[in-house]
């Protein structure tokens, strides 16, 4: 089949571009369309063959502010001549390029954030630089209406949709009136699973610093109760996470793979206190063999299993989320049980179960 593969941007990198990552592998020959590339900051496709359009010519830096251009963009990229076009989506605006019937696959990350499930969030904080927070504001509220339809009809552009878990299927349901069959996003297991911990000391929480992934809750819950944590990542939260941090609390920065499996493995659990689409990162920490202590909602309810690889507090506040510390006893667990089942995430695992699909539903 001639195939192509689609998505909305490449200017850095996340768990939505490693799913571009590992499609690209299984089709390295398919070009990958993409409103704007930045190979200084992702050097994952030097060998592939990227395709760009005029919105290239555009500052990266604007990308927040595109997503009416990047509508008109991807509604107007014409890709009937592929066999099958595989988009990548992470959550906006690639779902609604041309193709001929029955020819395409939406790797589905979210419905659209900005529109629907995390609207309120996105007006309370839009995240542009300073100064421009209320041009965004404006923006969302004048915008959202016409957007939302745009974006629901766009939604039924793609012949099959995946969902990446089964908090996402539900999503895709609720705003897109669709079905979807649930693919996990790929983990890269393997550089995770063979450290061998010195010991299990204290707490570790990782990833982008912003408000909605509640770092704070952790924080705060580990200063209160003068537990260690260790902080891994950076961004726009991290001087008020430093206000809130007492003595207990370590900030390392950015940290290669590597360095973050040591972390990983000698921690006595990963803390995920955020509401989140999947969350690659408590994957990898399950492959470390370490247990996951989660907020009982989106994608954790797929890989967390009480007992077992983790535990869930219910509600997002300190006191709950002391409250499951306080009590947390990591000799419980199994490492390898917790191995085990981050083994269901590998890279591997993802490709049989597109490929399968692929093959099920594109003759």
């Amino acid at each position: 089949m001639k195939i192509a593969i689609v998505c909305e941007w490449l200017v850095g990198i996340g768990g939505a571009e490693r799913v571009v990552l590992e499609v690209h592998r299984m089709f390295p020959q398919a070009p990958i369309y993409t409103s704007q590339y930045d190979p200084s900051a992702i050097d994952w496709f030097k060998d592939a063959d990227v395709r760009t359009g005029w919105l290239q010519k555009l500052p990266k830096s604007l990308k927040k502010f595109m997503p009416v251009l990047r509508a008109w963009y991807f509604s107007r990229l014409d890709l009937r001549e592929y066999d099958l076009v595989i988009t990548c989506n992470f959550g906006a605006e690639a779902k609604a390029v041309r193709t001929k019937p029955g020819a395409h696959i939406c790797l589905c990350n979210a419905p659209t954030h900005y529109y629907w499930s995390r609207h309120e969030q996105y007006l309370q904080n839009p995240g542009f630089p300073k100064g421009f927070n209320w041009m965004a504001r404006l923006g969302l509220k004048l915008l959202v209406a016409p957007m939302r339809r745009w974006d629901y009809r766009a939604a039924q552009n793609p012949d099959h949709m995946i969902a990446i878990s089964s908090h996402i299927q539900d999503e895709i349901s609720k705003y897109y009136n669709r079905s979807s069959e649930i693919i996990h996003p790929p983990v890269d297991i393997a550089q995770f699973n063979n450290i061998q911990p010195r010991s299990k000391n204290g707490f570790v929480i990782a990833g982008r610093q912003t408000p909605y992934k509640r770092i704070d809750l952790a924080v705060t819950a580990c200063t209160k109760l003068g537990l260690p944590l260790t902080v891994i990542g950076s961004g726009p939260s991290q001087d008020k996470l430093r206000q809130l941090a007492g003595p207990t609390i370590k900030f390392t920065g950015q940290l290669s793979d590597p360095a973050k499996a040591i972390e990983f493995a000698n921690a006595e659990a990963f803390i995920f206190p955020g509401l989140d689409d999947f969350g690659i990162t408590p994957v990898e920490a399950m492959a470390a063999g370490t247990p996951v202590i989660a907020y009982r909602a989106g994608g954790a309810l797929d890989y967390v299993i009480p007992g077992k690889t983790g535990e869930f507090f219910d509600q997002q506040t300190t006191d709950a989320l002391s409250e499951v510390l306080t009590n947390f006893d990591s000799q419980k667990y199994s490492s390898a049980v917790i191995k085990k089942q981050a083994q269901r995430f590998s890279r591997q695992a993802f490709q049989k179960k597109l490929s399968d699909y692929i093959k099920r539903k594109v003759s």
